[in-house]
């Protein structure tokens, strides 16, 4: 009975996902912005489920990667192609009716890291590109800046520039051979979970200070802090 129970968690965030989907397409990127979080959520608790009850099967780690390009995939691409379809906007001579298309780039490039990640053996303790829950978070966390923070934070994203300048920048740490640590504690011990505890130390800081802004700050603190543990533990 304990196998199926992280296949069901993973089903939960599949289902979520589908809800987000259906938000997005309706122009409630709000909505869809917070069910990706609650996506996200069952995404991490299916692995520590499983974990736990030493419940590991071949099949569940299918049904994640066919479950997270959905929650984490179709989902930050639609909510983009709604941010650009927002912007209104032509670029480089391309209609405004087809600049929004640009946003499902986030879709594909993710099913191109899950297909990636199925097939990577380094990938067990660590990453290797852009989790596609991290990107999807980044791609939620701009309708909530857009209406909740800065009216400068809503000029910046308003603008399909920087809109696409941002699908391409996410599509390629996807896809990027960059070693990003993962958030799995082992033990609760300093040495072996330094990094880990300064991440989470400066993102909840940052979180406190600036609320939905701070979202792709974390994500962006979790990358250089990446690149700064791999290049100190080769030194």
């Amino acid at each position: 009975m304990k196998k199926h129970i992280p296949n069901a968690i993973t089903c939960l965030n599949l289902f979520t996902g589908c809800i987000a989907l259906f938000f997005a397409f309706e122009g409630e990127l709000i909505t869809s912005a917070y069910l990706v979080g609650v996506a996200a959520v069952f995404d991490f608790l299916d692995g520590m489920v499983a974990r736990v009850l030493k419940a590991y099967s071949e099949i569940g780690k299918q049904l994640d990667s066919l479950a997270d390009v959905v929650s984490f995939g179709v989902v930050p691409g639609t909510i983009m192609f709604g941010l650009l379809f927002g912007a209104g906007a032509s670029i480089a001579g391309i209609s405004e009716s087809y600049v929004p298309f640009f946003g499902f780039l986030i879709t594909i490039f993710s099913a191109l890291r899950l297909a990636k990640f199925n097939i990577d053996t380094r990938q067990t303790s660590s990453f290797i590109g852009l989790p596609t829950p991290a990107c999807s978070i980044f791609v939620a966390s701009l309708p909530l800046i857009m209406e909740h923070d800065s009216l400068l934070a809503f000029e910046v994203l308003i603008n399909p520039y920087v809109l696409i300048f941002l699908t391409v920048v996410l599509s390629y740490l996807l896809v990027a051979e960059l070693p990003l640590f993962a958030l799995k504690f082992k033990n609760l011990a300093w040495k072996d979970n330094s990094i880990r505890f300064i991440f989470l130390g400066l993102s909840i800081i940052l979180l406190a200070l600036l609320k939905f802004t701070a979202i792709p700050l974390v994500i962006v603190l979790y990358i250089l802090l990446s690149v700064l543990n791999k290049s100190t533990s080769h030194s």
